[in-house]
C-alpha cells in the first residue's frame, strides 16, 4: 500500500508523522469519499512527487474517476485562490477584497461531486498553502451544508500530516548526498 511505503520511508526522528499518517488515514469518520479525496488534494498542494504518486495511486483505488478529478481541481483552483485571497488580504486594503477577481473558477460551483466534498478538499489544501481567508470561506460553507466541527477538524489533520509527511521526506532526499 502507497501509504505503507511512505510510512517505512519516513525517518526514525519522524516517528510522530508516521503513527499520525496510519491514524488519519485509516480511523477516519470521514466517509471514503471525503477521506480520499482529501488525502489526494492534499498530496497535490505539497507539490512533493513522492508523495503525489504514492497517495494518488492509493487514493485510485478509493475514489471513482469523478471523485479523483474533482480532488485535482479542488488542488488546482485552490492553488490559484489560496495566493490571490491570501495577498488582497495580506496587503491590508480591504479596497481589494470589494473589487472583482475576475478570475474563471466555475469549477466550484459544479464540481463534479457532492458540494460538500468539493468544499472540504478545498478547505484542506486551503491549509496547506496558509490562505486565511479561504479557511473561513470554506468551513462555512462546510458548516452551512452541515458538517461537524469534528469532521473539518479530520481534514485539518489530513492536511497537516501530509504536508509534514512531505516536508520530511524532500528534506531527507536533499539531505541523503549530505550524509553519504
Amino acid at each position: 500500500m502507497s501509504v505503507d511505503a511512505l510510512k517505512n520511508a519516513l525517518p526514525a526522528y519522524a516517528k510522530d508523522t508516521k503513527l499520525n499518517l496510519g491514524s488519519v488515514t485509516s480511523t477516519s469518520q470521514l466517509t471514503e469519499q471525503q477521506l480520499w479525496g482529501t488525502v489526494l488534494a492534499c498530496a497535490l498542494a505539497t507539490r512533493s512527487p513522492r508523495v503525489i504518486r504514492e497517495l494518488a495511486e492509493e487514493a485510485g483505488d478509493h475514489l471513482s474517476a469523478e471523485a479523483f478529478e474533482a480532488a485535482k481541481a479542488a488542488a488546482s483552483i485552490m492553488a490559484m485562490n489560496n495566493v490571490y485571497y491570501r495577498a488582497t488580504h495580506l496587503i491590508g486594503d480591504e479596497t481589494y477584497s470589494t473589487l472583482p477577481a475576475r478570475l474563471r473558477m466555475t469549477v466550484i460551483g459544479k464540481p463534479g461531486v457532492d458540494k460538500a466534498d468539493f468544499e472540504l478538499w478545498c478547505l484542506a489544501v486551503s491549509a496547506i498553502n496558509g490562505c486565511g481567508r479561504c479557511l473561513e470561506s470554506h468551513e462555512k460553507v462546510l458548516r452551512e451544508q452541515g458538517l461537524s466541527r469534528e469532521l473539518v477538524q479530520e481534514a485539518l489533520r489530513i492536511a497537516a500530516v501530509i504536508n509534514a509527511t512531505a516536508a520530511t521526506l524532500d528534506a531527507e532526499a536533499v539531505l541523503a548526498p549530505a550524509t553519504v
